[in-house]
């Protein structure tokens, strides 16, 4: 009797199925199901341009995919059945029809890595919004790919970007790492400007995500994140700001890395590009840091440099008092001695007439009163001008 009763229960829900069927969605998989593959997409083409199957397009392109993913041990790689699906995910993402994004999502499991999965994927990213299993999915095979990658091993580009365009479409913020992982794997800069893309696009918190990764992350994570906020178009001067600034502190805290170093210098370049005043107390520790130093042969010019650039681009009267003790030796060893180093001096007399500090001025006075070639010579007259009283 309990045998009799399951039959009869599955009896009814097919029934029930097909009778919610309207006669002409019938019809349609009537003839789908007689003609041969052929014919059969045919069949689907002609659906497209039929108005009288309304909201059921959707239904009779998922009905094709069922074939296709019943039928894929056998005709897999069928031309034929290629079309038919190609037919009918191009139709699904264009009608919107989200009921089929399971089906969706086991074809593509048939078709991981070919030019048809890759289109599965991208639809199943339009239709799969707010399912976060499908997002999970996406993320958990773009995280393979990536680990791949990472060990030396080839991968298909055209599913890496099929996978950044559909987590674009997904727009969830769990795909940040994902992302931020092609980014820190050396893929081509075309597959990582894309990431950097999505990164962008994403709603969430970005800078957030970003300083996370400056924390707590590896070196390169670090310096990866630090580049990928100050590339990206979603961030504010604010957000670049308060990056760079966690940037440079992480590295004052341990910096004997590679990319721990070049963060570092990044950092200063950007915050003396943004003016980011907020950084003045980091900038004259850095710059005592990088002082120390570059006497010691430990970095080239460039990098003391850089310190001084940034006490002017963010300094204050602190940063003012630690050039002027600066420019003091300088101007000492030079009335002495007659030797200085000039990209050093003007970078500094430089620096005090930006910041426009007046404790700077019997420092500038005396520099025209040295033997300085006419360069150094005039910034310091125009420093002078540029003092507040």
């Amino acid at each position: 009797m309990a045998k009799k009763a399951s039959i009869f229960i599955l009896l009814v829900v097919l029934s029930f199925a097909a009778f919610c069927d309207s006669p002409v969605l019938q019809l349609y998989k009537q003839r789908f199901s007689r003609a041969d593959l052929s014919a059969k997409a045919q069949i689907l083409e002609n659906a497209a341009g039929d108005s009288t199957l309304n909201a059921e397009t959707g239904k009779f392109y998922e009905y094709a995919l069922q074939f296709a993913l019943e039928n894929s041990a056998l005709l897999k790689n069928d031309h034929a059945m290629l079309r038919i699906i190609d037919i009918s995910v191009m139709g699904l993402a264009k009608t919107g029809y989200s009921d089929s994004i399971d089906t969706l999502w086991k074809l593509f499991l048939e078709y991981p890595d070919s030019t048809i999965g890759a289109e599965i994927l991208i639809a199943a990213g339009k239709l799969g919004k707010k399912n976060k299993t499908i997002t999970e999915n996406v993320n958990n095979y773009l995280a393979e790919k990536n680990n791949l990658y990472r060990s030396g091993n080839a991968v298909n580009y055209a599913m890496i970007s099929a996978c950044i365009t559909a987590i674009m479409e997904l727009n969830d913020v769990s795909s940040y790492p994902v992302l931020f992982a092609i980014i820190c794997s050396g893929y081509p800069e075309v597959i990582k400007s894309e990431a950097q893309g999505a990164l962008d696009l994403i709603s969430g918190n970005f800078r957030q995500f970003l300083s996370g990764m400056i924390e707590n992350g590896s070196p390169s994570e670090k310096f990866f994140a630090l580049m990928s906020g100050m590339y990206s178009n979603k961030l504010t001067v604010s957000d670049r700001g308060q990056l760079a600034e966690l940037a440079l502190e992480q590295s004052l805290v341990n910096d004997n890395n590679a990319d721990l170093s070049a963060m570092r210098y990044a950092a200063v370049q950007a915050l003396t590009t943004l003016r980011w005043t907020r950084a003045n107390n980091l900038a004259i520790r850095y710059f005592y840091r990088v002082q120390t130093e570059y006497q010691q042969k430990a970095v080239d010019r460039e990098h003391f440099l850089s310190a001084i650039d940034l006490l002017g681009a963010v300094g204050n009267s602190d940063a003012a008092l630690a050039l002027c003790l600066q420019l003091g030796l300088i101007n000492a060893r030079t009335e002495r001695t007659g030797e200085f180093d000039e990209e050093v001096t003007l970078a500094i007399v430089r620096a005090l007439g930006l910041i426009g500090d007046k404790a700077a001025f019997d420092h500038l006075l005396n520099v025209s009163n040295l033997l300085y070639p006419e360069n150094i010579l005039a910034a310091a007259g125009e420093a002078i001008d540029r003092l507040r009283w």
